[in-house]
């Protein structure tokens, strides 16, 4: 194992030959690699042979990559593309790709952090079970965007990126991704029917611009003024609330363990391919 496990310096040791760095480095961001082709592919055969196919992929290629984008960025390309591929030939793929609808309206922009979650007393079991079959639920054109923004992290241009898409692009998938996820998870929330359904002509649609303040898309008015009808709103406040709580839960989602018959399947493949280091 090298001395350092900085990506930059595992890198460079893996482009003079030292096996080890390489292993180490492929290692480090295997677990993240596997959540995302889980919860893409949703099968753990298809996840593996993402992951053993990413993994492998880098390896080969490890010499070319520049350094222009980060180690994630790069992997999450990589993976993208194999789950494309797997998604093909699955069952469970659609029957045609969706495309994106029209912008959200133009007055749906920002809203400021609305106060605590909600509902503390549901469990958390339960919170993630609906997460997670509302997140497979999304068309997977939305479902990517989500996953690789809100679970792993990444920025909306390093997202734009992956998927070939412009950041505006991104942005609107993932308002629409998270506002569908929100909805399906809505009845865990015991709003009432009010609640769930503010005054029409109204109310702004406060879902919108909370997922668009999240992008850092809204300007210190728009964000006064949001901030004041929430506070004078209680079925507005309580939407946010929703909102607020699926995205922390999102991004406080555990990377998926690798089993161990899957690692030991990606050290095999890779000590085939590698040479020993000198």
């Amino acid at each position: 194992m090298p001395p350092t496990t900085t990506d930059h310096a595992l890198l460079d040791a893996a482009r003079r030959g030292d096996r080890s760095a390489t292993e180490a480095l492929l290692a480090k961001h295997q677990a993240r690699i596997y959540r995302f082709g889980m919860k893409m592919c949703r099968n753990p055969e298809d996840a593996r042979d993402v992951l053993q196919e990413t993994l492998l992929a880098m390896a080969r290629t490890i010499g070319d990559f520049r350094e222009e984008s980060s180690v994630s960025t790069w992997l999450y390309t990589i993976a993208r593309g194999f789950c494309v591929k797997k998604r093909r030939k699955s069952k469970f793929a659609p029957e045609r790709l969706g495309s994106l609808e029209t912008d959200l309206p133009a007055e749906a922009n920002r809203v400021v952090d609305p106060g605590p979650r909600p509902d503390q007393a549901l469990a958390d079991k339960e919170l993630q079970e609906a997460l997670e079959k509302s997140i497979a639920s999304l068309d997977p054109m939305y479902r990517e965007v989500l996953l690789l923004r809100d679970m792993e992290g990444l920025t909306a241009p390093d997202v734009a990126e992956v998927l070939g898409v412009g950041v505006e692009a991104v942005k609107s998938r993932l308002h629409r991704a998270r506002l569908a996820v929100r909805s399906a998870m809505a009845p865990l929330f015991n709003l009432s029917e009010q609640e769930e359904k503010p005054a029409p002509g109204v109310c702004p649609d406060v879902l919108a611009l909370y997922s668009r303040h999240l992008e850092g898309e809204i300007d210190a008015s728009v964000c006064a003024e949001m901030e004041k009808h929430i506070a004078a709103c209680n079925q507005c406040r309580s939407q946010c609330q929703t909102l607020k709580q699926v995205v922390a839960l999102c991004r406080s989602n555990p990377a998926e363990p690798v089993p161990e018959p899957v690692q030991q399947s990606v050290r095999a493949a890779l000590h085939t391919l590698l040479p020993a280091s000198p």
